[in-house]
């Protein structure tokens, strides 16, 4: 099951609120390793480019190019999880193998 995470813009600099978009090193269906640069962005102070946290898949990006976004604001989705190979974490829980249910004295000795 997919498993979407969005990028926040950075602070890239103690004090700046906000930072410009220049450019996407990335595009829709592109894959994506941790640590990877995926955007470009100009502060008040310098140029700068930004890596992603996680490795996935991109699936969308949230600003345009040109475009002037707040720290905090996402500018990129990511999934984490394409191949759906993580499990449900409910599944993963003792009360959720008996569905929902508190295990049985039986189980319990």
């Amino acid at each position: 099951m997919p498993e979407y995470r969005q990028f926040p813009l950075a602070d890239t600099a103690e004090g700046l609120t906000e930072a410009e978009i220049i450019g996407w090193r990335v595009q829709p269906g592109d894959e994506v390793a941790v640590n990877q640069i995926v955007v470009e962005v100009e502060t008040a102070k310098a140029a700068v480019e930004l890596p992603i946290p996680w490795a996935g898949v991109v699936t969308e990006l949230l600003v345009e190019p040109g475009q002037t976004v707040e720290v905090g604001t996402p500018i990129l989705t990511v999934d984490v999880d394409p191949q759906g190979t993580s499990a449900p974490q409910a599944a993963t829980t003792p009360q959720a193998a008996n569905n929902g249910a508190a295990p049985s004295a039986e189980a319990a000795a």
